[in-house]
């Protein structure tokens, strides 16, 4: 398809989950809306729809990003990941069936950003990127290395989405689990999807 472009719309190449999809996009709709309402993948959520909740978190070019905030027309040829390319019913993925068996959602909504956030921080986390929580001697000692995670450190680096249900301690807990199911951070932002007959570790 030739690109199309005129005084309101624009047509561009978004690569959501693997796929290419050209779509043609008003030049007012965000990222957010283009997903749910052209691409039909609902998992990302519209809540606050300013940037302060994190039910749309999507990884944009691997990091964590609020859709509803992100102009669609800015993004030509971007690689998106939402919730429906981390796994699926029969091959989630670990931090998908870690929600699942520590019952980390209520009511649900704020689930898919949440699990793709916590994705996200754990990839940064395996990078060496610091949070407000990293200690000071780490922070001085800069070496690049992948940052470990206490508690506190989840609870920093997922502040940016918010349960109004409060299911936040199982949520810490499905993170544990899947730092030990891979073996240490370092490796559950790119863990492999699994089938049911993998376990999570108890805790």
């Amino acid at each position: 398809m030739i690109p199309q472009r005129t005084a309101t719309s624009s047509t561009l190449t978004l690569h959501v989950n693997d796929t290419a999809h050209t779509v043609t996009v008003d030049h007012r709709a965000t990222l957010l809306d283009v997903l749910r309402e052209q691409l039909h993948l609902t998992g990302s959520k519209k809540g606050c729809d300013h940037g302060q909740c994190g039910a749309c978190t999507v990884l944009l070019e691997g990091r964590r990003a609020n859709s509803c905030l992100l102009l669609a027309v800015a993004y030509d040829g971007a690689h998106l990941t939402t919730v429906e390319g981390l796994g699926d019913e029969e091959h989630p993925h670990p931090l998908q069936q870690a929600f699942h068996e520590r019952d980390a959602f209520q009511c649900g909504y704020c689930t898919p950003g949440q699990i793709v956030s916590g994705v996200g921080m754990l990839s940064e986390a395996a990078e060496g990127h610091p949070s407000h929580a990293t200690p000071a001697a780490a922070l001085q000692r800069a070496t690049g290395a992948p940052v470990e995670l206490d508690r506190d450190e989840i609870r920093e680096r997922m502040s940016g989405n918010i349960c109004r249900c409060g299911a936040y301690p199982h949520i810490v807990e499905a993170i544990e689990d899947v730092m030990a199911y891979t073996g240490g951070h370092s490796d559950a932002a790119h863990a492999p999807r699994r089938s049911d007959s993998d376990a999570v570790p108890a805790r």
